[in-house]
């Protein structure tokens, strides 16, 4: 279980102390996740998720936890983190720090719909719009910086072929960043594990602790390599198409988005191979962590760099 840090139920009700949510009834921790210490939470108030954070600092939290208030009053499905006594939205527990949020309803899926896709779309594009009235800004933690610097930390481990393909894709997207397109607040994390549906309708977006200020373009390419994969690390043609068409009614692409697409795709996928390599080779000490298969996306790469992806 990616549980880096126990909270007891003891601890736990001498926290909750802070807040006006009710005495506790169940805590569970919450096995996946590889960033954070996350558990369930029952109340007599309702039901919350607690989420001690092991990396972001006290400093850092607040865009994160003030980016989930603000979606949330805009309408977007996503936690809303509760106040304490004090009014303040982040707290301490067991020495780190700690925020308590509502739990949303629905639940994840491994095949999505055409449908679903459509739907995770249009509340893509939603969630852009709204970010827009959000004043804060976050440079992008997994930016050109990182690839250059965990690249370098990972080579070593890799096989001749394998070190060759992430050295030129990292000098690539260095040398030629995605320019001149849409900009605002994205998530840069929604894979099919971070939203929960609700049937055919988005019934919530969770874990916005990689948000940031970037493209638009390359958070809709992130989604998509993951919501719309077919076999064989292939975009799946009708899925893509529905998602990207239902996300084009709410937020219509400009020319330059179509023709900077396929790069984006290939940062995007990049971007989860590189942090799989550094989380399977480079591992944070933790109770159990399951660091997830790089090969994957190595594949979803390698597709998009011989294949004209699928756009609208």
């Amino acid at each position: 279980m990616a549980v880096f840090t126990r909270v007891s139920d003891a601890d736990l009700t001498d926290w909750l102390t802070n807040y006006s949510l009710g005495s506790l009834l169940e805590l569970h921790g919450i096995p996946e996740g590889i960033e954070n210490t996350n558990y369930f939470v029952t109340t007599r108030n309702g039901r919350f998720v607690l989420t001690l954070f092991e990396k972001l600092t006290p400093h850092e939290l607040p865009f994160f936890l003030n980016l989930m208030a603000h979606l949330a009053r805009h309408g977007i499905p996503c936690p809303a983190p509760m106040a304490d006594s004090r009014n303040a939205l982040l707290g301490e527990l067991n020495g780190k720090p700690a925020c308590i949020a509502t739990r949303l309803h629905g639940q994840s899926v491994t095949q999505p719909t055409v449908k679903q896709c459509a739907a995770m779309g249009a509340m893509l594009g939603q969630m852009h719009i709204a970010g827009q009235s959000f004043a804060g800004q976050m440079p992008d933690p997994r930016g050109a910086a990182w690839r250059e610097d965990a690249s370098q930390a990972v080579m070593k481990f890799l096989s001749e072929e394998n070190a060759a393909l992430l050295h030129s894709e990292v000098t690539l997207h260095a040398e030629h960043p995605l320019a001149d397109i849409p900009r605002g607040i994205i998530h840069a994390d929604l894979f099919r594990d971070n939203v929960l549906m609700d049937g055919e309708r988005v019934g919530g977006l969770v874990d916005f602790y990689f948000a940031c200020s970037g493209e638009w373009l390359y958070d809709v390419a992130i989604t998509v390599n993951d919501w719309c994969l077919g076999s064989e690390g292939l975009l799946n043609e009708e899925r893509t198409r529905a998602l990207l068409n239902a996300y084009h009614l709410v937020r219509p692409f400009t020319a330059k988005e179509a023709e900077l697409w396929p790069q984006t795709l290939r940062v995007a996928a990049l971007r989860f191979w590189l942090s799989r390599l550094y989380d399977l080779y480079l591992p944070r000490d933790g109770e159990l962590v399951n660091p997830r298969d790089p090969e994957p996306f190595k594949r979803i790469l390698q597709n998009h760099i011989e294949v004209q992806p699928v756009w609208l």
